[in-house]
């Protein structure tokens, strides 16, 4: 696995557009892999001002055509995730921040066979819970006040020029700490993403050591 981050340049229009449109991220980053498509997560993230794109991906991707669409030039930074894959171990703690969609399943009927409806939590408390139920089943635990939402906000963009619906998404950024409780689960989390919406830009999870 490899982490690549592109440093954005906000001044420029195009990129200014994505940011409001993730679909456009979503796909210049799928272009800029030959070949098979392989399993890839991205956010856009903010670190002392300044934004970034991130892209996790299973093989090393020339994003070169990616950073010249949205950064100052085509150059990222490119580094292997295997080391810190390998440092998750049962009771570690980590500093995280993930960008999420949040979503419960509503059915108008309970003896209904049909799926629900999706719909957005929109309350700070209910995304709280929702990750609280997401660390569950992907291997981590959370301690009360030690995690937080710090960014809820809408998009609303078209998929593509040939489609007349559009997209309508809540993400959620949280940022806190958490103890693994699954080693194999977490892993399997930071590699596949929490959630809905991964090809906008939802799901990818990062963590730091806690000093």
């Amino acid at each position: 696995m490899y982490l690549s981050r592109i440093k954005l340049n906000t001044s420029s229009r195009k990129t200014m557009q994505a940011l409001a449109s993730p679909n456009l991220f979503h796909g210049a980053i799928e272009i800029s892999e030959t070949g098979e498509r392989t399993r890839k997560l991205w956010r856009v993230d903010t670190l002392r001002g300044e934004q970034y794109l991130l892209v996790l991906s299973e093989n090393e991707i020339d994003l070169s055509s990616v950073a010249e669409q949205f950064g100052y030039d085509d150059k990222y930074e490119c580094k292997s995730y295997d080391g810190l894959l390998g440092r998750i171990t049962n009771g570690s703690r980590w500093h995280f921040k993930l960008r999420a969609n949040p979503t419960v399943q509503v059915k108008k009927d309970s003896s209904s066979r049909e799926r629900g409806k999706v719909l957005a939590h929109i309350t700070t408390a209910h995304q709280e819970e929702w990750l609280r139920r997401q660390s569950e089943k992907h291997g981590f635990s959370l301690a009360e006040g030690e995690y937080l939402v710090t960014e809820s906000r809408w998009f609303k963009f078209k998929r593509n020029r040939d489609e007349s619906g559009s997209v309508r998404m809540l993400s959620v950024v949280y940022e806190g700490v958490l103890t693994v409780t699954d080693a194999d689960a977490f892993r399997n989390a930071l590699i596949s993403g929490i959630g809905r919406e991964k090809a906008y830009g939802m799901g990818l999870l990062t963590i730091v050591g806690v000093r």
